[in-house]
């Protein structure tokens, strides 16, 4: 009796202790999602790039080409099913491979997979797509930023490849495309529910001198800040 009120009290405590980590976990991604790190002041308006959300998950949206970088050199149009040469906008995410490869949508969506991906225990990608509009609404936002910011934004990006010992960025070979001008590639870092595929774009947007978060886990707290 003694020792069944003991382990009661033991699972009471990790459920009570799981519980507060949740909602102090979640209170932080509020806070610190509305804490702002402000835009650099006084720059000009040479490129204009995108966020981009689905509602849950934040892409960085790129010209393909201009005068600074031609993204389809190492991206290239022929990694994608439809091989079309014509997209003028690339959309630039990086998140769980896992999560990437075996979840098209939330039905998919396998415990085992989550609980990689929160713990840090899978390794990450880079899903890029090209797309021939970037219509603005609520969930794609345009933002103009010098070239110089622009410059910096490339370099993050460029940071977050794993390339192989001819420097190249390398291709991830999968029938788990969305559509038929998407490709994935390999990433360095590991996504955990500290650094999420929206923790990675907010990065992105602080190192090209823009509006962002202190930190956030989720879109809608890179979104408050621009809709």
């Amino acid at each position: 009796m003694i020792t069944a009120k003991k382990n009661g009290k033991v699972i009471l405590r990790l459920v009570l202790g799981f519980v507060s980590f949740i909602l102090l976990y979640l209170l932080s991604a509020l806070l610190f999602s509305i804490w702002s790190v402000k835009k650099e002041a006084a720059t000009s308006n040479d490129v204009a790039i995108y966020i981009l959300t689905n509602g849950d998950h934040t892409d960085i949206v790129v010209p393909v080409k201009n005068d600074i970088t031609d993204w389809s050199r190492e991206i290239s149009y022929d990694n994608t099913i439809s091989r079309d040469t014509t997209g003028k906008y690339l959309a630039i995410g990086w998140g769980d491979k896992g999560f990437y490869l075996s979840t098209p949508t939330w039905a998919d969506l396998r415990f085992s997979t989550a609980f990689k991906a929160a713990f840090a225990l899978s390794t990450s990608a880079i899903h890029a797509t090209y797309y021939q509009a970037m219509p603005e609404s609520n969930d794609c936002i345009k933002i103009m930023i010098s070239n110089d910011q622009y410059r910096r934004l490339i370099a993050f990006v460029d940071s977050s490849f794993i390339r192989d010992a001819a420097g190249n960025v390398i291709n991830i070979k999968t029938n788990s495309n969305y559509d038929k001008n998407d490709a994935f590639y390999e990433a360095k870092r590991r996504y955990n529910m500290f650094y999420t595929c929206n923790t990675w774009a907010n990065n992105a947007l602080k190192a090209s001198g823009q509006t962002a978060c202190v930190w956030t886990p989720f879109d809608r707290g890179i979104f408050y800040h621009y809709r």
